[in-house]
This record gives C-alpha cells, sequence and structure tokens, in this order.
C-alpha cells in the first residue's frame, strides 16, 4: 500500500501529492522512488491523463535528501560502488521517468523545496509557487553534489551564472526572487496555489491530448539537439499529426464555430 505518494484523478487531471508532512516528504530512504515511477506508468498507461500536478502536504514541498540515510552511507559497510548503484538504481531513475512523462507535469510548491526537492520540481515542465516556498540548492552545505541531474536541469530553466550561484552557496531564495529568475512562472497566495495549478492544468487538457504530447517531446528532444535535426523531427510530428482524429476534429470545430470534443 502507498504511504509516500497519493494519487487522484478528476476528469483528464491527475494530481500526485507526497504525503510524508512528518519528515518534510523526503525523496530518499523511504518508498518515494518506487511510488513515483509506479505512478509515472499508470499514467503512461491512461490515455485519459492530460495533465499532472505534482504537490506536497504540509508545510514542505520536498526536503529532498534523507539526512539519517546520508548517514547510513557514510558508514564503512557501503561501499562508493554501492552508493554510485543506489543513485543509479534509486533518485536518477525518478529523474529520467518524470523528465520523460509524456503529459505535462506542473510542480505547485507549497513550501520549501530544498536540495533534490528543488530538482524534483525541476524535473517538471512548469513551476507555480505559493508565497511561502523557499527554494535551495543545498548539495554543497553537506559536502556532496546535486546527484539527480540537478546540474543539468537547473542551468537549463534559470541560466548559468544563476544557477551556479544557487549551487555554489547552497543559499535559500525566496518565491519572489524565484519568480524575478524564471524558476518559477507565477507566485500565488497559499490558499490559491491548487486552484491556480487546476486552472492552468485544465487549460492544458483542454487541448487536442496528442499534439500537446508531441509538442512535449519536440521541446524536451530541442533542449539537447541541433536546429536542422528540430526542424526534421518537427517534420515527421506534423505530418503524424495532420493524420490524427484530434487534429480532424480541431479544425472541424474551428470552421463549425463549435466547442471541440477530444475523445481519448
Amino acid at each position: 500500500m502507498s504511504n509516500f505518494l497519493l494519487y487522484s484523478q478528476e476528469n483528464h487531471i491527475v494530481t500526485l501529492t507526497m504525503n510524508q508532512p512528518e519528515r518534510r516528504n523526503p525523496l530518499t530512504g523511504n518508498s518515494a522512488v518506487e511510488e513515483f515511477l509506479t505512478a509515472i506508468d499508470r499514467i503512461h498507461d491512461d490515455p485519459s491523463v492530460r495533465c499532472v500536478i505534482l504537490t506536497g502536504n504540509g508545510p514542505s514541498f520536498s526536503a529532498g535528501g534523507d539526512v539519517q540515510e546520508m548517514l547510513r552511507q557514510s558508514t564503512p559497510e557501503v561501499t562508493q560502488i554501492n552508493i554510485r548503484q543506489d543513485y543509479r538504481r534509486g533518485i536518477q531513475r525518478l529523474t529520467l521517468g518524470l523528465f520523460n512523462l509524456e503529459v505535462p507535469v506542473i510542480a505547485a510548491v507549497n513550501g520549501h523545496a530544498i536540495g533534490a526537492g528543488l530538482d524534483l520540481a525541476c524535473m517538471c515542465d512548469i513551476r507555480i509557487a505559493s508565497e511561502k516556498a523557499k527554494f535551495a540548492e543545498s548539495f554543497v552545505k553537506l559536502g556532496i553534489i546535486p546527484g539527480d541531474g540537478g546540474a543539468w536541469l537547473l542551468p537549463r530553466i534559470i541560466g548559468m551564472s544563476r544557477a551556479a550561484e544557487l549551487s555554489f552557496t547552497g543559499e535559500m531564495i525566496d518565491a519572489q526572487l524565484a519568480l524575478e529568475w524564471n524558476l518559477v512562472s507565477r507566485v500565488v497566495a497559499p490558499d490559491q496555489l491548487l486552484t491556480a495549478a487546476n486552472e492552468l492544468a485544465l487549460k492544458i487538457a483542454t487541448n487536442p491530448p496528442h499534439g500537446v504530447r508531441l509538442t512535449k517531446r519536440l521541446m524536451r528532444e530541442a533542449i539537447h539537439s541541433r536546429l536542422d535535426s528540430v526542424l526534421e523531427l518537427s517534420a515527421v510530428f506534423q505530418a503524424i499529426s495532420h493524420k490524427t482524429a484530434h487534429h480532424k476534429e480541431a479544425v472541424d470545430a474551428f470552421i463549425q464555430k463549435r466547442e471541440p470534443n477530444f475523445k481519448d
């Protein structure tokens, strides 16, 4: 039975809620990774899902790595090879799984997003923050590095200079500065966070789902591809899109001046 991640769905929108508030929703030292991967597989297998909201219960979004787990890793019986494999088979699978999820993911950051918690938000497509949210790429404070892909994710969102400032100092920034740095796209009152996230998710979910999924895939590929490669992939995806029932329904609805009906 799940004891970390709550899964709920209303119409085409799934909400994933991290639910260990007493531990500040850590991503290690518990079943978080396996539960996330199970949820991701469930979403992939359900064509009715068109958008995902990720948030946390309690005052924190996620505190990242569990300090007790770090103590265990520092004991003599745990080798460097063991630690490397723990990362590769653990949280790094979450990074790849969430980053490559076909449907858009909105991080509704309700509180502290620290270390791997910040990187978790960066694995999502869009970030909305509560006014109470705080952000820190704090690995350096513990003498470690972002082992979950944060060194790749963060600079692509806020730029190399600001990512370096956060990563080298480990200092915390508030929601307003996160907005100024484009780490989040909007900041809302705490009691309006999920409302704002759901309103945005609904705007996404009302669009042709096939086109949304291919657009996300194209944007993901564009991060590390040449322009000519992206143009070629765009031509392929466009050829596919033009032959979908979703495209035909969108065009018919536009011409007939009616609301489209996109079936799963």
